[in-house]
């Protein structure tokens, strides 16, 4: 599951979205949570007063903002996921992409700074978690063979550790309904789609904008070996047991 965006800043939706994992877990789907944190991290850096600048829609990431990164995401953000789990009686243990080189990185431009992209998923570290019923938290924080950090996409790094795990499904939280024919009409969602179709998507401009990354990121997964990703609306409460246990399920399932 990759958790992010709105659902995460409001209290009540991270509750439903945490109490939905601890039950899938509860009765024996082996769960991995990858977290985002990009308006928490926005909101540090202007404590600090520190100016956000994107590029393409990636953070640009120098020494000092690495250093506020790897604080809000490796530690106030993950550790209050684990603690959450924990209250509704799930088993969490938060880690970071440097922890048991689980994500080696490099640096995708130096434009960005210390942004990086995926080189290698080492999942070892998750599979011993999942295998002693724990549920991986992930902050997507990795490093190079030099030591150097790199801020991590979260869609990214979801797609690219789904496709270490071979993993079943990948759900995709997002802050719309899934992919729409029309963008301003959550009528249209499309609610089954193969990578096929989606490209052809990209010919005909309904996939643009901000949904690029996002569906690049579900094909991606795909390729990489998982089964099939779910793109659904984070907003909507209990969304998660929507799709798993009913017929309707929620969002756009990519095939």
């Amino acid at each position: 599951v990759k958790f992010g965006g709105n659902a995460m800043v409001s209290q009540d939706l991270c509750s439903a979205v945490m109490s939905d994992i601890t039950l899938l877990t509860q009765v024996g789907v082996k769960v991995v949570l990858v977290h985002g944190g990009g308006p928490e991290i926005s909101s540090m850096l202007k404590r600090v007063g520190k100016v956000s600048e994107f590029v393409d829609g990636l953070r640009v990431t120098d020494e000092e903002t690495s250093e506020i990164v790897q604080m809000v995401l490796a530690g106030k953000i993950n550790k209050s996921l684990v603690a959450k789990l924990e209250l509704l009686g799930g088993r969490a243990m938060g880690v970071c992409g440097m922890d048991g080189n689980l994500l080696k990185a490099r640096m995708v431009d130096e434009r960005l700074g210390y942004v990086g992209e995926i080189d290698k998923v080492n999942p070892t570290l998750i599979h011993d978690l999942l295998e002693k019923g724990y549920i991986p938290v992930v902050s997507t924080i990795g490093c190079d063979r030099q030591g150097n950090t790199f801020n991590i996409n979260g869609d990214t790094a979801a797609a690219c550790i789904a496709g270490a795990l071979q993993a079943e499904c990948l759900i995709m939280m997002t802050d719309i309904a899934g992919l729409l024919m029309d963008k301003d009409d959550p009528s249209t969602l499309i609610p089954q789609i193969t990578v096929t179709e989606a490209k052809k998507l990209y010919d005909d401009h309904v996939i643009s904008g901000g949904m690029i990354p996002k569906v690049d990121c579900c094909i991606e997964a795909i390729e990489k070996g998982v089964t099939h990703v779910v793109m659904m609306d984070g907003r909507v409460p209990h969304s998660i047991l929507m799709e798993l246990l009913t017929d309707e399920g929620a969002g756009t399932m990519v095939l």
